[in-house]
């Protein structure tokens, strides 16, 4: 890898990494010399990129685009143009679609161009004093662009204004401001680029003053009553993750007197993430009457434009977004949340300028974005695909493994667990992987009803509702009748039984929600029982006990929950040998079991595991896999509830 791409790899990642300059799959960077031209490719983030991120150009053949002529209708120019871009990928089997700024770009005479859509420039570029404010601030240093659609009008504008500026100036411009769009800056190094933003940014600070930091305000006590009802108003065409989100910055404009200026969107990212409005709707005390207002809200929006709203600013709750997966989600609150930041910076500079309306109806009709919008907030995949799950116990053992094939089927994961330091670092782990779908940790105690009541609050604060709870935690404490203390059983108890019944209460408050507000919509209450629920077990009765209760209340709530098309059932595990429950050396059930004499003749550990493997006809211990195998498979079925469903390779038979 030569040395300039190497460049270009890590002032993308510096850049990219700062939501103050670059939000989701916005901004460009590219490297060329000679020959060549590196440049981002759509649908990859700078934050991450990677050498495989950038499609590799012939600038002679890029050259064509300055002088051929095109079309003049636009979006069949655009085609066209799209068309000779494509054509000038050097290694096109890589299937990589270069920025369509990529002319601009190729224009520019420095080895590194870094454009960003930084927030501070934008409450500049954004606001009725752009173009003399800029020249107050920067002089004739550099090179300010009035609003053009983007594309081909906007690269041969750029290139006339570049073009005179190297006839007036004897040089090239390192610093282009572009109204309504952000900023280019060039260089040869990167510390060049750093230089030149560095200037800009101390500049803009100066004329704002210090900015009042971003406070995140705490989402209404009654929030869980209100998101999952809009998220199913919402998710006709599959599952939508839907977001509560509140803070100052967005409690300022939520109030009806500052809606104005952000009522229209004041650049082409916010209208290919956020659509090009909002919808506002007055929170009222009477949640029934409420969500008359917003499904009114939801059914106009979609009639007068032919598709959902994304963003709903519900003054007195917070801002609702709505995306396919947690990804997008995480997205729009970035999004909403700069483009108020913008509104509040271009007060500095005489209010705010939006973008006009045939320049919004370009951007919405423009295959380009079409595009970027389509790859940056499609869809998940999987049997799980963009479910709501909690699992209980969720940071190790059975749980952690359910947590992981969650992921990997395209769920959206809330760990729960008493372990901390374990859960956020196991939650950290998974959302490392780039997936669109995420992971939560919600630290929980699932015998506290307020832990279990807050557990359930998060996740739907953070998804929007619950399709599944898989109530998986459990401890287990090995003894007969004369070692067994009431302590001790009752402990034992507490969490094995009577949490089984706390979070059922709690997570199907939720599920029936959900029903009542799209009727064909199916959830599930998942217990992780035991085959020792299903037979009595040798000097382990309160567990045993505990598990067998289990089964009685999954029978319960069955009958119970399935009007609300809520399906309940136990899947009851064999022995998970390497897990911790039982191979963790100090307190794991093979060491408790040798202690107890539970193995009559047993001295060692593995003269346990021995014997234990040897009651398995399938000669082995249960994994988590086995037991996701039955979780997918009462979930996926729509005829089944009640059951427990033994994943015990043969250890125990359903009579």
């Amino acid at each position: 890898m030569e040395q300039g791409i190497k460049n270009l790899i890590e002032v993308s990642q510096f850049y990219g990494k700062q939501k103050d300059y670059v939000l989701a799959g916005g901004g460009n960077t590219s490297y060329k010399n000679d020959k060549y031209i590196w440049i981002k490719a759509s649908g990859f983030a700078l934050a991450t990129i990677e050498e495989n991120g950038f499609a590799k150009l012939d600038r002679s053949i890029l050259a064509e685009v300055h002088t051929k002529q095109y079309s003049d209708d636009v979006l069949k120019r655009e085609d066209e143009i799209v068309k000779d871009l494509m054509k000038s990928r050097v290694e096109p089997e890589k299937g990589q679609r270069p920025s369509v700024e990529t002319s601009l770009h190729n224009l520019i005479d420095y080895s590194l161009v870094v454009h960003t859509h930084s927030t501070k420039v934008n409450g500049l570029m954004c606001s009725n004093q752009a173009a003399e404010k800029t020249a107050e601030l920067f002089g004739d240093d550099v090179l300010y662009i009035g609003y053009e659609d983007p594309g081909y009008i906007l690269f041969k504008v750029i290139e006339k204004e570049i073009l005179k500026y190297r006839e007036e100036k004897g040089k090239e411009p390192a610093v282009i401001f572009l109204q309504n769009h952000g900023v280019f800056v060039g260089g040869n190094s990167i510390e060049e680029i750093h230089a030149a933003y560095n200037e800009i940014d101390a500049k803009l600070n100066a004329a704002y003053g210090e900015e009042a930091q971003n406070e995140v305000l705490p989402a209404l006590s009654i929030a869980d009553e209100i998101i999952p009802a809009i998220r199913m108003m919402v998710s006709g065409n599959g599952l939508k993750t839907v977001q509560l989100a509140n803070s100052t910055i967005l409690n300022k404009y939520l109030q009806k007197e500052n809606r104005q200026a952000i009522s229209l969107p004041f650049t082409p990212d916010g209208i290919v993430y956020a659509n090009s409005s909002y919808l506002y709707v007055d929170f009222k005390d009477d949640i029934a009457a409420f969500l008359a207002d917003v499904k009114a809200g939801i059914e106009k929006y979609q009639s007068d434009k032919g598709k959902l709203p994304k963003v709903i600013f519900a003054s007195g709750l917070g801002v609702i977004v709505m995306a396919d997966h947690a990804e997008g989600a995480g997205i729009l609150v970035d999004v909403v949340t700069d483009h108020c930041r913008i509104a509040q910076f271009a007060d500095s500079f005489g209010g705010q300028h939006p973008m006009s309306k045939a320049q919004i109806e370009f951007i919405e009709s423009w295959e380009v974005e079409q595009y970027r919008s389509k790859i940056s907030l499609g869809a998940t995949a999987g049997r799980a695909d963009r479910k709501v799950i909690i699992v209980t116990g969720g940071a190790q053992g059975f749980g952690a493994g359910i947590v992981e094939e969650l992921m990997q089927h395209g769920a959206n994961v809330v760990i729960a667990d008493l372990n901390t330091e374990k859960g956020q670092e196991f939650a950290v782990e998974l959302n490392s992987v780039k997936r669109k779908n995420k992971a939560l940790f919600v630290k929980a105690d699932v015998s506290n009803a307020d832990s279990v009541k807050n557990l359930v609050f998060e996740t739907v604060i953070n998804f929007g509702g619950l399709d599944a709870f898989i109530s998986n935690a459990g401890i287990l404490r090995a003894g007969g009748l004369d070692e067994m203390t009431p302590e001790t059983f009752e402990l034992m108890t507490k969490v094995n039984y009577s949490a089984y019944f706390i979070c059922s209460k709690y997570a199907s408050a939720v599920m029936k929600l959900q029903n009542k507000f799209k009727a064909d919509h199916f959830a599930d209450i998942i217990q992780i029982n035991s085959k020792s629920g299903l037979k009595g077990s040798n000097k382990n009765f309160a567990y045993a006990g505990g598990k067998f209760g289990g089964i009685g209340l999954t029978q319960s709530f069955a009958l119970e929950l399935m009007p609300s098309k809520i399906k309940v059932n136990s899947i009851c595990p064999g022995n998970f040998f390497d897990g911790p429950l039982w191979a963790d050396p100090e307190n794991g059930l093979f060491v408790q079991y040798l202690r107890a004499g539970k193995v009559p003749g047993a001295k060692t550990i593995e003269d346990v595991k021995h014997f234990y493997e040897a009651q398995v006809p399938a000669g082995r211990g249960c994994t988590p896999l086995d037991v996701m195998r039955a979780i997918f498979y009462v979930m996926e079925q729509e005829y089944e509830t009640g059951q427990a469903v033994p994943v015990t390779g043969g250890q125990n038979m359903l009579k």
